[in-house]
C-alpha cells in the first residue's frame, strides 16, 4: 500500500506506511501563548492515534505538552537527545514510551525504520533556555522513504545528511511576518526540494497559527506560502510532484519514478 500523508495543520502530519502510523510534532491546540489557530478545524480525536510520534525540536509549537498528553498509552515518542532534562514535564508522560534521538540514530517500529537527521534550527526550549538539544528531521522508511524536515534552514549538506527520499514534508512558512535564520520560506524550501530531488513533496508549517493583533501586518505571509512554494518548485524542481493540501486533507503520493 502506498504511503498516505495527512496534513492536520502547522507541522502536524500523519504518515501511514506499512500499517504503521507516524505522527509528526503533534499540536492540537486552538491557542498557544500569543498564537491563535486561524485556519482549519482542530484535528479530530482519530488524529491523536499513532503508533509512534516524533518531535523535531523543543519549541512549544512543536513539543506541545498538552497535545502529547493526549496520545494513547503505549505510544512510542521520539524526542531530541536531552529533551527530558530541558523539558522536565516529559518525565511525567509515563503512559508513553520515550526514546531520545541524536542525528544518525535509528530505531524501528514494526516494519518501519525511523532515522534522525540534522536540522539547522535553534534547539532550545526557549530563546534563552539553559539546555541546548539538537533540532532534528526524521526519515521514515517502509515501503516509501518519507522525510519530515521539522523546522530547518537550508544547509549545504542537507541532501547528503537526509539521503535519497521519495516524499519530502517541508516547512514553507511560519507563524509570524519575519522567519529569521533557521527557517525555510517558500523559495528556500523549493531550493531544498531541488537538492533533495524526491518524487513528491507536501508543504507544511504555514497558514495555521498567527499572532494576536497581527492580522493586518503582512497578511500574505500567512495566506500565500503554499501557493508560492508550488510556483517556486515548478521553476526550481519541475520534476517533483507537489501536493498542496488543505487542513485534514490526505494524499497518497507516488514513491517511484
Amino acid at each position: 500500500m502506498p504511503v498516505e500523508i495527512t496534513w492536520w495543520g502547522h507541522a502536524t502530519c500523519t504518515v501511514e506506511d506499512s500499517d504503521i502510523r507516524v505522527l509528526t510534532d503533534p499540536l492540537f491546540a486552538r491557542r498557544l501563548a500569543h498564537l491563535r489557530r486561524r485556519r482549519g478545524a482542530l484535528p479530530p480525536p482519530p488524529a491523536w492515534h499513532a503508533d509512534v510520534a516524533v518531535v523535531s525540536h523543543l519549541h512549544a509549537d512543536h513539543l506541545h505538552m498538552p497535545s502529547l498528553a493526549r496520545l494513547a498509552p503505549g505510544t512510542r515518542l521520539l524526542v531530541p537527545l536531552g529533551a527530558p532534562r530541558a523539558v522536565p514535564g516529559l518525565r511525567r508522560l509515563t503512559h508513553l514510551r520515550l526514546t531520545e534521538m541524536a542525528p544518525g540514530d535509528e530505531t524501528t517500529v514494526g516494519d518501519l525504520a525511523i532515522r534522525a537527521v540534522p536540522a539547522l534550527h535553534d534547539g532550545r526550549r526557549l530563546p534563552f533556555g539553559p539546555h541546548r538539544c539538537p533540532a532534528l528531521g526524521y526519515v521514515v522508511e517502509g515501503e516509501t522513504r518519507t522525510y519530515f524536515a521539522g523546522d530547518t534552514g537550508l544547509f549545504e549538506t542537507m541532501a547528503k545528511e537526509v539521503g535519497p527520499v521519495d516524499v519530502a514534508l517541508l516547512p514553507v512558512g511560519g507563524w509570524g511576518p519575519y522567519l529569521g535564520d533557521g527557517h525555510l520560506d517558500a523559495e528556500r524550501a523549493a531550493q531544498a526540494l531541488a537538492r533533495l530531488a524526491p518524487h513528491s513533496a507536501v508543504p507544511v508549517h504555514y497558514g495555521t497559527y498567527w499572532p494576536i493583533g497581527m492580522d493586518a501586518v503582512r497578511p500574505h505571509e500567512f495566506h500565500t506560502p503554499g501557493e508560492e512554494f508550488v510556483r517556486h518548485a515548478a521553476a526550481l524542481a519541475p520534476e517533483v510532484a507537489v501536493h498542496r493540501l488543505g487542513h485534514g486533507e490526505r494524499v497518497r503520493p507516488e514513491a517511484a519514478r
